[in-house]
């Protein structure tokens, strides 16, 4: 009688299994064991030895097909960290990357530390940049829109999980639910991807909607580009992710705008990820 593999041997297994859909196998083996098992990643290496059940090696044989099949880690675990936070993730939301972190650093950057601004965070989805903003200044306000119902629901649920007061959120197409408000800080992550970029095969577990933006990728940046001046304050700030080769279409979509000071900024990998400027003059 064959015996069931104990922890050590199934996460050796799977990380062999695994290379062809991960960057980092070892680590979503880890990942999807400790799901199974209901423990920590910790545990598995203090008890390497142990033999799994029946019910556990039947879970984790459907989450490790998911994973194979090319699903996201973060929705099969339904979290994901960002900036600290452990956020609740789903196939509504887009999956929080890390690159999106640094349109959190340029904000904050810029934020007093006891500001009382008012923050619209633009095509929210799972709320992070939101959520990151809300609880580094505890005395803004912030509001965070989206156009789907099912990634507002998300977004709530992360607010209420991390007990985040400060924040509301609002189903609309971009600044449309606001219209009547102004900002001192308007933040988006859009969609930014053409729609026929390859990229998209790879990412068809996520929202279409949040990714792709049109033939040239720019759609909803300029929608963004064209509509935040009327919700923005007199010198308020912007602040964009875009794609890291359309540093100078966002430069010339903002300038058409009248949009002040438009500088890009470059990620921790060289490339130009984040685009700010100010509010376009009177």
């Amino acid at each position: 009688m064959t015996r069931a593999p104990d922890i050590g041997g199934l996460v050796r297994q799977l990380t062999e299994r695994l290379g062809a859909v991960s960057d980092s196998p070892r680590l979503d083996a880890e990942l999807l064991v400790g799901r199974a098992i209901d423990m920590p990643r910790a545990y598995l290496i203090a008890h390497a030895e142990d033999v799994p059940d029946d019910d556990a090696l039947a879970r984790l044989e459907a989450s490790v097909e998911r994973r194979l099949a090319g699903e996201p880690m973060a929705y099969i675990t339904g979290t994901r960290e960002f900036w600290s936070m452990e956020l609740v993730v789903s196939p509504a939301t887009l999956v929080p990357r890390p690159e999106t972190e640094l349109v959190v650093e340029h904000a904050l950057r810029q934020m007093p530390r006891r500001s009382s601004w008012r923050v619209l965070d633009l095509g929210t989805g799972s709320g992070a940049i939101a959520l990151a903003i809300a609880r580094e200044r505890p005395q803004a306000d912030v509001v965070g829109v989206d156009i789907s119902a099912d990634a507002i629901a998300v977004a709530e649920i992360n607010a209420r999980e991390l007990k985040v007061a400060n924040v509301r959120f609002e189903i609309g197409d971009w600044t449309a639910p606001v219209a009547d408000e102004i900002f001192d800080l308007v933040v988006a992550n859009p969609p930014y991807v053409r729609d026929d970029d390859e990229a998209l095969t790879r990412l068809a577990s996520e929202p279409r909607a949040a990714l792709a933006a049109g033939r040239d990728g720019l759609d909803a940046l300029r929608i963004i580009a064209a509509t935040c001046g009327g919700v923005i304050a007199d010198d308020g700030l912007l602040v964009l992710e875009h794609g890291a080769e359309q540093e100078h279409e966002v430069a010339d979509l903002l300038a058409a705008h009248g949009w002040r000071d438009v500088s890009c900024h470059r990620d921790y990998a060289g490339l130009a990820r984040v685009s700010t400027a100010r509010a376009p003059a009177i």
